[in-house]
């Protein structure tokens, strides 16, 4: 078992460079089954679950050759597989784009259910509704999600509840489809523009990403080559900016899209926090204690949900009573029972967290409950007084590249530990 050990009571100060999207990366992988071809994807997050990905669409008979350590080449012109292993699929939440992708290609395909973060309950109801509708046969039994389809035939698909999985996985069902797709009530999400912006690039006719209507125009094929590179990741920019207001720090955050972070931005000042915008990058520093500030979490432009835990930390030291309402996961909140060990006075009830902030907090053993909490926990251990050991980090590794590297670069005390 790994652990981060952390020496609190640093201020982070320099450069950091933001690895591509891992919500972006986890669509486009599946998504090159479609392709029936060779392609290099760039500017890929070296992590747990893009490498899970990979080890799964090599089951299926792709052919993966790593150029660098962000950049492959795959060749998908030899797929015969038609099953994802569960002891796979259930390490990651993102899995379920093999169906998408597989109804796609051959009309048919079988994987475990998907697994990831323990944030409640995660239907994937949309996601056969909208399979279902394109003309697909959908049986979960044992373990197992089957799908099957003659042909895909394009039609129209309201979304019941915004859903960025649902929407990507369905749009990814429809390139290859016959005629028109419609999805109405569609998130939307930078990543899911991405996804859109690589299958165009080899040749879908995708129209609307980025609104909540998404027309698919299904095409014959798609290109046999082809390149393309991966969105800068707006949750680690965000981990980042919240970094540099807790620790009291300035950071100059690199490779990243400012647009995308303006949700976060908005906080940051709100609490006191500076923000300056230099087109590729952000600069953001604060020098004092963080004022309180409400949240609520939403669907994109709204403060995701994704960034609630790390921005809790902040407001865990901030000064006066902040409330925090989660109207994305039920269950994000368990991090504030760990950030209540280290001395914060966090009241979580149902979808709702009220936060007294506190001076400082102090160090202590603490567990990561899913990825983003172990983020959230990192930063508290960086600001904490003393030391604070960090376990189950490997949800912090299906989502960060080298972490701990980036934040001792900015003068974090941070060691990997093997027990």
């Amino acid at each position: 078992m790994e652990k981060l050990v952390i020496t609190g009571g640093t201020r982070l100060k320099g450069e950091v460079v933001i690895s591509g999207a891992k919500n972006a990366a986890v669509a486009i992988l599946p998504a090159t089954l479609l392709l029936n071809g060779i392609y290099t994807i760039s500017n890929l997050p070296n992590i747990s679950d893009v490498k899970i990905t990979c080890d799964i669409l090599q089951d299926f008979g792709a052919k993966i050759t790593w150029n660098s350590r962000n950049e492959i080449v795959i060749d998908t012109r030899e797929i015969d597989g038609r099953e994802a292993p569960i002891d796979k699929t259930s390490k990651f939440r993102a899995s379920y784009y093999m169906i998408g992708a597989m109804l796609g290609r051959c009309g048919q395909i079988e994987v475990g259910l998907p697994g990831g973060c323990n944030l409640g309950a995660r239907p994937i109801d949309q996601h056969i509704k909208g399979f279902e509708a394109l003309g697909a046969k959908v049986d979960i039994g044992q373990g197992k999600i089957s799908a099957k389809a003659k042909k895909l035939t394009g039609t129209s698909i309201y979304m019941d509840v915004v859903s960025v999985g649902a929407t990507i996985n369905v749009m990814i069902a429809s390139v290859l489809a016959e005629g028109t797709t419609t999805i109405d009530n569609a998130a939307k999400e930078p990543h899911i523009v991405d996804v859109a912006n690589f299958l165009n690039t080899m040749g879908a006719d995708i129209r609307g990403a980025g609104t909540d209507v998404i027309k698919i125009n299904g095409v014959k094929e798609l290109k046999h080559e082809g390149c393309y590179s991966i969105v800068p990741d707006q949750i680690e920019a965000g981990t980042f900016m919240a970094a540099a207001i807790a620790t009291k720090g300035d950071i100059l955050i690199k490779n990243c899209i400012p647009e995308h972070l303006d949700c976060i931005t908005a906080k940051i000042v709100e609490i006191g926090g500076h923000v300056e915008d230099l087109g590729d990058s952000i600069r953001v520093w604060n020098n004092k204690r963080p004022n309180k500030a409400n949240i609520k979490t939403l669907p994109y432009p709204g403060f995701p949900t994704d960034m609630q835990p790390q921005m809790g930390v902040v407001l865990s030291i901030a000064d006066g009573t902040s409330i925090i309402n989660e109207s994305i996961w039920e269950s994000r909140f368990q991090y504030t029972n760990e950030l209540n060990n280290m001395g914060a006075h966090i009241t979580a009830q149902g979808k709702t967290a009220i936060v007294e902030g506190v001076k400082e907090l102090l160090g202590a053993p603490v567990y990561a409950s899913d990825l983003r909490a172990g983020a959230a926990l990192l930063i508290a251990g960086i600001i904490a007084k003393g030391t604070t050991e960090l376990y189950n980090i490997n949800h912090i590794d299906r989502g960060y590249e080298q972490i701990e590297e980036k934040f001792r670069k900015l003068g974090a005390n941070i060691l990997r530990v093997n027990e």
